[in-house]
């Protein structure tokens, strides 16, 4: 591997798939889910695609930025195979948050190190680690100790799966994220409507059918994606769903290359949602596009309304987007407006809400703004055009990992620097003066927005 020293990233490989083993999730899911991620890090770094390949026997370049595109929607949240070891609560989510993390480490030795691989792994791991409640982990630099298989000659226990989280902790967990008031309140009469239909239930009452199913719309990263998530453990709190856990999907994973294909694609998607959620992100592009709506979205639309038809007792669906689209998107079948009948409108943050994210994202990631770096990103607020495209807590997370980037470099030639000044956030690390000044050679002088660009051009997730 070129680039800094550290652990590579088939040693962290190896490491995550012996926790995966502990944790008896199969092999292939996880080993995806990680060179995914792996690549969305170091995606922007010269040279990384052929390193990332020696860890993927017969891998392509394409191959890799294929897998960067599907592990984008993890660099500020919890993987899926994660997700569901939170929802399932067992015993080993922590030793594979850090696993994760580990990865992210490695993500920093792929190709040429940057200021930005830097700053994406450290805020992607600190999203492991935090949905997990595991300790924090310093990327970029010396590794920590990465997970080792069990000696074979040890006794086999399997620790108790840990108390699961009650509806009154969930829907507490709902009311701790910033902003999201008319979010808040929905969802909290939500849970009261079903609570009670499931009593009457119970008691030998009749009750009205009631839809599970829901349309959150909304910009990106105004927060669907984590408000999903908790929807799926409060469904499961509630008796509702079987195992709570969330899979997050798009066209490109429902869609096959030819008709027939389709149907069967998106029913075994539908198949690994059972039992809790599937939410579809940006499902309007099912049923239109630049040419209109096309056979093979309609095929997969067609297959996800038999399949929740088919599964109405132990799946709810989740379909996202911008508002207008999402109108049309319902509208395009008469299977999806009888389903689809409780809607969420996800509101823009405000400037403070946006100054609150980026402090708790640098919190999670064992970092602190100082007051004029605080001060400096209202500025770059007020300058930042807020139409239909900007990224919300997005744009926050953004920010944040380029602020991580611009720190390393201003450190580099610093020998031995004190915690504070390795925890410090200056105002000077939020804004491109000290890079655009960078020599050539500076391995980590790339055009940020540029890069942004691309990311949403490729499809990266609200």
């Amino acid at each position: 591997m070129s680039g800094a020293g550290g652990t590579s990233l088939q040693q962290a490989l190896s490491g995550l798939l012996a926790v995966a083993d502990r944790a008896g999730v199969a092999e292939a899911p996880a080993r995806a889910e990680a060179l995914a991620l792996a690549a969305a890090l170091a995606e922007s770094a010269p040279g990384a695609p052929a390193d990332w390949s020696k860890a993927v026997p017969g891998g392509t370049t394409q191959d890799f930025f294929d897998a960067a595109v599907r592990g984008r929607r993890w660099r500020g949240a919890p993987t899926a195979v994660l997700t569901e070891l939170i929802a399932s609560g067992s015993a080993e989510k922590a030793a594979y948050a850090e696993a994760l993390a580990e990865v992210a480490s490695a993500a920093c030795t792929l190709g040429e190190p940057t200021m930005r691989v830097v700053g994406n792994a450290s805020v992607a791991a600190a999203a492991q680690l935090q949905a997990a409640g595991a300790r924090q982990l310093q990327v970029g630099a010396q590794p920590s100790v990465t997970p080792q298989p069990r000696p074979t000659e040890a006794v086999e226990e399997k620790p108790a799966p840990e108390p699961e989280k009650t509806v009154e902790e969930l829907l507490g967990e709902l009311d701790e994220l910033t902003g999201l008031d008319r979010v808040k309140r929905e969802v909290h009469r939500q849970v009261a409507v079903l609570r009670v239909e499931k009593l009457r239930t119970e008691a030998g009452l009749k009750s009205a059918t009631i839809t599970r199913h829901l349309v959150f719309v909304g910009n990106p990263g105004t927060g669907k994606t984590t408000v999903a998530r908790l929807v799926s453990g409060i469904y499961k709190a509630l008796g509702l769903l079987s195992k709570g856990q969330l899979v997050e999907v798009d066209r490109s994973e429902l869609v096959a290359g030819y008709l027939g294909q389709t149907a069967t694609k998106t029913a075994e998607v539908v198949e690994s949602a059972a039992g809790g959620v599937l939410f579809i992100d940006e499902a309007y592009s099912l049923t239109s596009g630049d040419t209109g709506a096309d056979q093979y979205g309609r095929e997969a639309v067609d297959t996800l309304v038999k399949e929740m038809e088919d599964r109405r007792d132990d799946l709810v669906v989740i379909v996202a987007g911008y508002p207008e689209p999402m109108q049309a998107f319902i509208a395009a079948n008469p299977g999806l407006a009888s389903r689809f009948r409780t809607t969420i409108e996800f509101e823009n943050y405000s400037d403070d809400e946006l100054t609150d994210i980026l402090t708790g994202l640098a919190l999670a990631a064992d970092y602190e703004l100082v007051p004029e770096a605080v001060d400096e990103f209202h500025q770059v607020l007020a300058a930042t055009e807020r139409d239909s495209s900007f990224g919300n807590g997005r744009f926050a997370r953004n920010v944040l990992e380029a602020a991580i980037g611009r720190q390393a470099w201003r450190l580099r030639d610093v020998t031995a620097p004190t915690k504070d000044e390795l925890r410090q956030i200056l105002a000077t690390d939020l804004t491109d003066e000290e890079s655009d000044s960078l020599t050539s050679d500076d391995p980590s002088a790339l055009d940020l927005e540029s890069s942004d660009a691309t990311e949403q051009q490729q499809g990266e997730k609200a």
